[in-house]
Parts: C-alpha cells; structure tokens; sequence
C-alpha cells in the first residue's frame, strides 16, 4: 500500500545536526506524544529532509494488480496530473450542471451581478435603481447601466472577475455565476496538487480535492455571484505558491551543501547554511501577487497576507537551521526577511493599487473628486504633495472602513463565528415553496413544496474537521510537523480575524475562504488513519477500512443535502428531515 500516514514523513522537521538531552519539561511532555527534535529524525538524511520524496505505492501492490514495474512507474507519474484532473473534472461537472437554476437573483448577487456589469462595462459602480432586478431577469437587454456612480463596500477585484463571466455569456443568472463555478473548479485542482505536495502523496492530494469537491459550502459558493469564493481562490493560490517556492529554496541549500565522499551522502555546512543567498524567488512574488487580488477582493485578505508573511519567513528558518546554520535567525533577519518583504508586502499593495485602474482612469467613480475638492477649500492640507489620486482613494477607504467596523444591523442568517466550525447557523439564499405540479413539485404532494438553497458545509465533513483540527494541532506542536502548521496556519489567518468583530453583522459563508485548509486537515488525519510505513498488515487494512468508511460517508452526506445545495424541489417532510439543528431553520 501507499505509505500516506503523516509518521510515514517524520522528520522532515528542522532538526540540529546535534542533539541535546531532553530537558525535565520535554521529559513531562512526552507522555502527550512529545518528541524532542531530532531524534526522530536522525536516520534520514539530510537532503531528505530539506528535499523530501515523494511516496510510491509498494511493489506488492502493483503485483496484486498484475501490473509490471514498467508499468507501474508509468501510472505513478501520469497520477501526479492524471488523478488531480479526474477529481477537478467531477468537481466542474457538478458546478456546472443546471449553473443558472435557480433563474433569480439570490442573496447578495443583486449587489455584486449589478456592480460587476457596470464594473466591466464603464470601469466603476453605478448607482442602481432598487427595482431593477426583476427587468434584469425578463429581459437584459433593455436594461442601461447607471452613469451615475455607486457607493460600494468591496475592492473591485471580485467583481473584475464576475463580469468577465457576463462579458461572456450575458447580463444573466448564467453569466453572473460562470467565473466563480471556473474558480471554484480550479480551486479543487489546485488542491489536489497542493495536497500533493504538502503531503508528498498523490493519494491524500487527490483526497484533499475530493473532499473540497463535495463540501457543501464550497458547492453553493461556486455557484453563486458572490465575493468570498473569489477570495478563497486568490488565498488558496498564494499558499500554493509558498509551497512551491519553499520546496525551491530547499532545493538549492541542498545543491549547496557539501557531499562526503565516503558514503555519498549530504553534510550540513554551518558557512553556507549561515551565509547562502537564495536568489531570484519568483514563487513567493507570485503569492504577493496574489495576496493583492485577495485583498482586492475582500479586505480580510490583509490578514492573511500577514500570517502567510510570517509562515515563509519561518519555513526559512527551519531550512538553515536544518542545513546546519549555528544563529538561523540571524542569518534569516541578513538574508532572508528583506526580500521576503520585498516580495510580498510591497507587490500586494501594488497589486491592490492596480485592480482600482478602473476608478483610477475613468475619473467618475464614486469619491473620485474629493481630494480635488478639498484642495479648493484648504489649499492642499498636509498630504497636498501626493496625487489627487491617490488621496481621495485613502478617504475612500477609510469611510469604507469606518463602514465595515460599524455594520452591525441585525440579520435573520448572523451568526458568531465561534460557532461556524460545527454550522451553527448557515444562510439560507433562497427559498420559495411550488405548489404541486409546479417548479418540479410531484403533483402527488400532498402540501407545498421546499425549494432552498442553503449555504450549508457537508455536516460531516466539517464535524470531522473538528477533530482533524485537534490531530493537526497536536502533530504541530507535540512533533513540529511544518504541514500541521502550515494548515492551522491557513485556517486561523481565515477564522481567527472575525472573532475581534463579534458585534459586527456577519455570516456563516465567510469560512469558506478556509474550507481548502480544513481538507487538508481531515486529508491528514486519514493518512494517520491507515498508519504509517512499517505498520503491521491487520493495522493498515483496519485503518484503511475506517477511512474508506469515513469518506464514503462524507460523500454520501453530500449527496443527502443535494436537493439543498441547488435548490431542487422536495416535499417538505423530506426538507424537514434534513434541518438536522434548529438552527437551520
């Protein structure tokens, strides 16, 4: 079988090429799984450890199969693409089937449809009449884009990318949700591939991205014209970066080390581990790329720009220390934490500047003329020397920002964020009740129809999640497992801000920028499900079967809120049945 099980990777942990005795606290700690660093660790070698491999599934295997040697390197390779495209494949088939049902504007597209269409039309948000959903929906065409300018709450990032879908394919249900069902589709195959990587086992990479494609909130989200699943690609495609760019930094302190010429094997060499430069690192500009468009879309990706800043900087510290620098942290603050700043910070903001281009250029967005108008009346003021620009984008954002803070009007779907981990109160987007006979109701029903879709996470999955967080948890702090940091890292940076705004008017749908990171933690704690290398046959086939059970759930569970997801018609017993907490309701 393949060796998947996180243990199966121990000690690919920064480690000292020495190590120390176990102090008396470490000694306390082991009874809870502590392992002192290092000892682990010791009989691998050093460029395995900056440089993993990745898992192969055992010669057995592929014999039980009847399938040569020959062939099955072959297979092994073509599953590194081969796996994560069949999954991104299912994924788009069920985001994209029946993608403009229900034909409506359903919760927050009549802000986000509308804006994006003037958006990509005019290059700013106009100001839309109230009533005009409806003419949107019966004909299109006959509909003109306000020319006065709207107030908007949003960065224009998210709503670039919903009207290139409208562009494409009209002023419609379709149009409007076509680009976030494509993010969505590619954000599974990005997890897979991340997954892979993180884990160096196709296996859970591929595992990773099926359970993103039959998550429950993810679904709803792909198929909806709202801004946070376009937040959640950008986020998920900067931590990818990350993850590559670290494995190439790796790669060349491994390059760099000396070779002994006894046995082959890589030496640490405290000199270059202390003093070596790692270039051009065109991975990590990629994140701060792309960490701009997050923050483009959705301010709360400034959070995240911060705690993934400060993940790489430590991912550099632990290679030097592992390569065997005596002060890696001196060595990271000489060579390291300047370009790192370089790379990200300055060329988010960048980024974040250019996505307003629109309102920049067009000279007619909203606040636009401020700073102008302000000069007439104080000739400048202490900030007259920036661009005119320039400054009435800053008083922009602080009245956006003094919006935000102060939102707190109540709403029917708010929720504490405390409590979205276990779906205390998902939103519901869009309800109505067909009599029998209509809008797909059986004639035979006795009473109305249910017709909801409800942005609900697969009860299961996200229950599982729960637990796999405590596993990741402990494998980061007990066995400073870089990969359980890396995931708790991606969900605290996505769920740790909203809990300083628990007066503000918020909603269950906000985690599903770190739904991909909660697959990955339940990916990982199915991998210490089947155990690790080395385990007994009874041992690995027992924890096998309990993950196959595990997931075979998660999808079922998945298909059971089906109707639920896509706002199919249900007799309303059967939509009774599936509110599992009052809450839903």
């Amino acid at each position: 079988m393949t060796s998947t099980a996180p243990e199966a990777l121990e000690g690919q942990h920064p480690v000292a090429p020495t190590v120390a005795e176990p102090s008396s606290w470490q000694r306390r700690l082991r009874r809870h799984g502590y392992r002192p660093a290092g000892r682990s660790s010791l009989s691998i070698g050093l460029r395995e450890r900056l440089v993993p491999p990745y898992t192969r599934p055992s010669p057995r295997l592929w014999s039980l199969l009847g399938i040569s040697p020959g062939t099955a390197h072959r297979v092994w390779r073509l599953a590194a693409w081969g796996g994560p495209l069949l999954v991104a494949l299912v994924a788009g088939l069920l985001r994209f089937w029946n993608l403009g049902r229900p034909r409506a504007v359903i919760f927050d597209e009549t802000y986000y449809a509308k804006d994006s269409w003037a958006l990509i039309n005019q290059g700013y948000e106009g100001a839309w009449p109230k009533d005009i959903d409806k003419t949107i929906l019966s004909d299109p065409g006959s509909v003109l884009v306000p020319i006065d300018p709207g107030y908007v709450v949003h960065p224009p990032v998210g709503k670039w990318v919903i009207g290139v879908g409208e562009k494409l394919f009209g002023f419609e249900p379709f149009g409007w949700r076509f680009m976030v069902a494509l993010l969505g589709t590619l954000s599974v195959l990005m997890l897979c591939r991340i997954g892979r990587r993180l884990f160096r086992s196709t296996f859970l990479g591929c595992l990773a991205g099926l359970l993103l494609a039959v998550d429950g909130l993810h679904f709803v989200m792909s198929r909806t014209a709202l801004l946070d699943q376009v937040l959640m690609f950008f986020v998920l495609a900067a931590f990818g970066c990350l993850v590559v760019d670290r494995d190439r930094a790796r790669a060349r302190l491994a390059a760099a080390l000396p070779v002994d010429p006894d046995d082959g094997l890589l030496r640490p060499d405290a000199d270059v581990a202390q003093h070596l430069r790692l270039g051009w690192r065109p991975w990590r500009l990629a994140a701060g790329v792309m960490l701009g468009l997050a923050a483009g879309t959705k301010w709360n990706g400034l959070y995240i720009m911060v705690g993934f800043g400060l993940m790489t900087v430590l991912w550099d510290l632990g290679a030097r220390r592992t390569a065997g620098a005596m002060r890696p942290v001196a060595a990271v603050v000489r060579r390291d934490l300047v370009p790192a700043f370089v790379s990200v910070v300055p060329v988010a903001i960048a980024t974040y500047l250019v996505s307003w281009s629109g309102w920049i250029f067009t000279d007619k967005g909203y606040f636009r003329h401020w700073a102008a108008e302000q000069d007439k009346l104080n000739g400048g003021g202490t900030w007259g020397f920036l661009p005119e620009w320039l400054r009435s984008l800053w008083h922009y954002e602080t009245e956006v920002y003094k919006f935000h803070v102060g939102l707190s009007s109540p709403h029917t779907y708010e929720s504490n964020p405390w409590s979205w981990l276990v779906l205390g109160r998902p939103v519901s987007y869009f309800y109505e009740s067909p009599a029998p006979g209509t809008a797909g109701c059986p004639a035979g029903a006795t009473e109305k129809c249910a017709q909801e879709v409800l942005a609900l996470g697969t009860p299961l999955l996200w229950w599982s999640a729960c637990f796999a967080l405590l596993y990741v948890l402990w494998r980061w702090a007990f066995r400073r497992d870089w990969r359980a940091g890396a995931i708790a890292c991606g969900v605290l940076a996505g769920w740790a801000p909203w809990l300083l705004y628990q007066e503000r008017t918020i909603f269950l749908f906000y985690a599903v920028v770190f739904v991909p990171f909660l697959c990955l933690a339940v990916a990982m704690m199915i991998g210490a499900m089947v155990g690790p290398a080395g385990s007994s046959e009874r041992r690995r086939t027992f924890g096998a079967v309990g993950a196959g059970v595990l997931v075979l759930l998660i999808v079922w569970n998945f298909i059971y809120f089906w109707p639920l997801y896509t706002g199919t018609s249900i007799p309303l017993d059967q939509w009774r049945n599936r509110m599992w907490l009052d809450t839903w309701v």
